[in-house]
């Protein structure tokens, strides 16, 4: 590769490179990573996209975090939705025994520009949203991927990944997804 990987969280400055990828071919136009974020006004399948994407620049006006952007060299390429637990809806997963005890982060879904699939993006960005929230002082990362036969909610990866990157099954929500968790070392701490 001539240009390196590098990610950086969706901002006011960076809107224009998350609404480049997000509105590429095969980007996630249609949803705006809004589908499991806690609702603003009405239930998320009666707003129509433009509506979505709204919502998603106001909340990254205001400085909510959402997520990160990976860049090969200057290009959007991959898209990973991480934020504080409590900025997603309470259905993405059951309050835990000793969870007041540490500061929650969800890594929630993510997008590979097609180009770039394949070639393990998909581990940079766990790496990459793991920093990130332990930077912001996250003390523990939950994700809720399914199995690779899953025909739905493929967006949120795939537990082998998961486990792959050191993370523990620790339940399940719905029929599908699993949940998955984390323990991270916040940033100046050991």
């Amino acid at each position: 590769m001539s240009h390196e990987l590098t990610f950086r969280p969706v901002t006011s400055e960076n809107w224009t490179d998350f609404e480049k990828l997000f509105e590429s071919r095969g980007g996630p136009k249609s949803c705006w990573c809004t589908v499991w974020r806690t609702v603003q006004s009405c239930p998320n399948s009666e707003r129509p996209a433009t509506a979505k994407k709204l919502e998603m620049k106001k909340r990254i006006s205001t400085g909510e975090p959402v997520g990160l952007l990976g860049y090969f060299g200057s290009e959007p390429v991959a898209w990973c939705s991480i934020a504080p637990r409590d900025t997603y809806r309470a259905a993405m997963s059951d309050p835990m025994r000793g969870d007041e005890k540490h500061k929650i982060w969800s890594i929630v879904c993510f997008f590979v520009s097609r180009q770039f699939r394949g070639q393990g993006l998909f581990q940079k960005l766990i790496a990459a949203a793991e920093t990130h929230a332990a930077d912001n002082g996250a003390t523990l990362l939950e994700g809720y991927p399914v199995d690779q036969d899953s025909p739905s909610y493929r967006f949120g990866g795939f537990l082998p990944a998961f486990e792959q990157a050191g993370y523990s099954l620790v339940g399940h929500k719905g029929a599908r997804r699993h949940v998955v968790r984390k323990a991270l070392t916040v940033a100046g701490t050991k």
